[in-house]
């Protein structure tokens, strides 16, 4: 399995044969340079979104058409997408799991807000949501830009995920010490790798805090463009 960083929310995950685009912010991302959008989406499989913030999908629907892949995430956004842009998607909801050719894919819940901008003003479509993606022995929790919940407890007893991607840049989703507080309270993770961070200069520049914080567990600050091989 590698799990690859595309700066800020944005991963390729490539795990039992498939190849996972998650939040692939590239309009406008200021971490992954153009020259490297095409190498860091080729041969995508599906892309999964987490809510319709544009630092989570700007780029994404001409990527959908382009390479011609199913869009992945909370079913009425997915149906807005589905008729007003005809791509292919797969709509599910909290709770639900899909199966993307072999790797187990179940959407759990995020707090956080989500909406598209418009000529009319933001549009709420749909709501925020993680992911548990399961392949090739493995589960990986997607926390999606979120705070700490008391519902994460209920995620490691249903799920019991070893390597966790988890939000903690501050100021828009748990910090470095927060991340933490989940991390050590509700999971038993074995991996951490964070993101939304480093992206812009009101977020947390330094995974530090986090690594201080999980003595025993592999705390990974991940580069872009760089493949974590677990």
């Amino acid at each position: 399995m590698r799990i690859t960083w595309l700066g800020h929310s944005s991963f390729r995950i490539e795990i039992a044969g498939q190849v996972l685009l998650v939040d692939p912010w590239l309009d406008g991302n200021p971490m992954l340079p153009e020259d490297q959008h095409e190498t860091a989406t080729a041969g995508a499989t599906h892309i999964l979104v987490t809510h319709a913030h544009f630092d989570h999908i700007n780029g994404l629907l001409p990527l959908a058409k382009r390479l011609g892949v199913p869009v992945v995430g909370q079913f009425d956004l997915m149906s807005h997408w589905a008729e007003a842009e005809k791509i292919e998607t797969v709509g599910f909801n909290k709770g639900g799991t899909v199966d993307l050719g072999g790797v187990a894919v179940t959407m759990v819940h995020a707090t956080h807000s989500t909406s598209i901008a418009t000529p009319d003003g933001p549009q709420v479509t749909g709501s925020e949501c993680g992911y548990m993606i399961e392949g090739e022995g493995h589960v990986i929790y997607v926390s999606g830009d979120t705070d700490v919940m008391a519902d994460m407890k209920v995620f490691n007893d249903l799920h019991a995920p070893d390597i966790g991607i988890l939000c903690a840049g501050g100021h828009f989703t748990m910090d470095m010490a927060r991340a933490a507080y989940a991390a050590k309270t509700f999971f038993d993770f074995n991996t951490v790798i964070p993101c939304h961070y480093r992206t812009f200069p009101l977020l947390e520049q330094s995974a530090e805090a986090l690594v201080e914080a999980l003595p025993g567990v592999d705390v990974i600050e991940p580069q872009v463009m760089e493949a974590i091989e677990l």
